[in-house]
């Protein structure tokens, strides 16, 4: 399953990359793949343990903010492993050329 989520906290001004890496810290420290966007975060696992993990980021931003907005999008298909890299890897062999990333 692959879970792209960003999480944006309310009230810390117009630069967010101090709280984003406070984030980022823990989706590293939680060995699920991810790769990380201008926009948000995709992580890849189960579904316990993407919202586990979720829900483990959003926690900690509590800890030090009174609001958090969290989109979270999923795509869900049995018996598929390695999406996050699969996915770009095919349409790049149907385009016949390697996207920038």
């Amino acid at each position: 399953m692959l879970t792209e989520f960003s999480i944006v906290p309310l009230g810390v001004g117009s630069s967010l990359s101090g709280k984003l890496a406070i984030v980022l810290k823990i989706i590293d420290e939680s060995g699920l793949p991810y790769k990380v966007n201008p926009m948000g975060t995709v992580i890849e696992g189960e579904w316990e343990e993407t919202m586990e993990l979720i829900k483990k980021c959003r926690d900690e931003l509590m800890k030090h903010e009174e609001r958090v907005l969290i989109n979270i999008k999923i795509d869900d298909r049995k018996f598929k492993t390695n999406a996050i890299d699969e996915k770009i890897a095919s349409v790049e062999k149907k385009l016949g050329k390697s996207l920038k990333k």
